[in-house]
């Protein structure tokens, strides 16, 4: 099982190293007349893909570290980015998903707390970098790329995080965070199974 997931991890890898030269390559394209929210979409690309490396290899090394760190963060990252969405988001279905992001993460963190303190492991208090631009972008996208731009990142969130779940729940040593993990996929894949149904009710 191990062997899979490290498997899928590398493959992912290598798709990130495509994301990140083409971020590299994003200023120029922006001068020869691409839009800032293609440039925005291509580092969040770039971001999704780094995201789901470092979950696979979390998931595959069942790092307590890891688990913790990315279950923070992203915690972190789905409260900042649901109120930014309550606020600007053009559809009241993304409006009112937003809403339930920020009620429903800041739960499921409340919920974690006590399991993360007990493991004894470091707790992160703000967003790591990636995140950071994650909601950078958000916060630059014009009303009418916002939507779409709010739900890519989320799709791409949840998936992590799922990942990140799953692998825990399997093989992780810390009994307390285990219990978080197996408890928190099925909110995570509600939310993922919401998230796909507004992208595909979203006007084409």
């Amino acid at each position: 099982m191990k062997s899979t997931v490290l498997l899928a991890a590398v493959a992912v890898a290598a798709l990130s190293l495509a994301a990140c030269q083409k971020k590299a390559e994003a200023p120029v394209a922006a001068d020869a007349g691409t839009s800032k929210a293609a440039v925005n979409a291509a580092q969040d690309a770039t971001g999704a893909a780094v995201g789901a490396v470092s979950a696979a290899t979390t998931a595959a090394t069942n790092s307590t570290d890891g688990f913790v760190t990315g279950l923070v963060t992203g915690g972190l990252y789905e409260v900042q980015a649901g109120q930014i969405a309550g606020k600007k988001a053009q559809s009241p279905g993304v409006k009112a998903f937003a809403k339930m992001m920020v009620t429903d993460h800041t739960a499921m963190s409340k919920a974690a707390e006590p399991a993360v303190k007990a493991s004894g492991k470091p707790v992160p208090t703000e967003l790591d970098e990636r995140r950071k631009g994650m909601i950078d972008n958000l916060n630059a996208a014009k009303p009418a790329d916002f939507d779409a731009a709010y739900l890519s990142q989320q799709e791409a969130a949840h998936q992590e995080t799922l990942t990140l779940l799953k692998g825990y729940a399997d093989g992780g040593d810390d009994a307390g965070l285990k219990a978080v993990a197996t408890g928190a996929i099925p909110k995570v894949q509600a939310h993922l199974d919401k998230i796909h149904a507004l992208q595909a009710a979203a006007p084409k």
